[in-house]
């Protein structure tokens, strides 16, 4: 698996995109480049934590915009079942980032989260910097649901350039290595 200090892999992937009015366009790697990124990954879509999971992302994003961070959501669906899904399902319609299909699995493969039995994604997330470096990883069984507000205490505590301390939250000083 992919860990700290990797490069993250280049993508370029179909994505449900556009709040108002959903439709289809690529995302790619390179749109983010020079600015934070957050990847994150569900298993499937129509289940039952992913949509948790996905809610919550799009709930944080001004947070995560008032960071400069953007936020791509990813899964092994294709992006006409993540269109059908953001139809259906009412804490999806809105969303404000790009719900990506990986459907050949090439990026969930060179990042190596993709569950050896299921052959899905697991709930991954990943914090890219603006060099493109991953910062942080977390990897979360599929039964599971993360936090979103540790992902965002993470983002700003990695934007700190400082050392910060265990349960660190915004607006605490760092610590002073002596």
């Amino acid at each position: 698996m992919l860990t700290i200090g990797d490069r993250f892999p280049d993508f370029n992937l179909a994505a449900v995109v556009g709040r108002e009015d959903p439709h289809i366009e690529r995302v790619r790697s390179k749109d983010y480049d020079g600015n934070w990124l957050v990847v994150f990954f569900w298993p499937k879509d129509f289940t039952f934590v992913c949509p948790t999971e996905i809610a919550g992302f799009g709930n944080a994003q001004q947070r995560f915009a008032e960071l400069g961070a953007s936020v791509v959501g990813v899964s092994v669906d294709n992006e006409y079942v993540h269109l059908a899904w953001r139809e259906q399902h009412p804490d999806l319609r809105l969303l404000p980032f790009p719900m990506a299909s990986d459907l050949k699995r090439e990026l969930a493969s060179e990042l190596g989260i993709l569950d050896k039995d299921e052959g899905v994604a697991l709930r991954a997330t990943f914090v890219v910097d603006p060099e493109g470096l991953i910062r942080f990883v977390s990897v979360y069984d599929l039964d599971t649901g993360r936090s979103v507000e540790e992902v965002l205490r993470t983002v700003e505590a990695l934007q700190t350039g400082g050392l910060t301390a265990c349960g660190w939250q915004h607006g605490q000083e760092t610590l002073v290595a002596s």
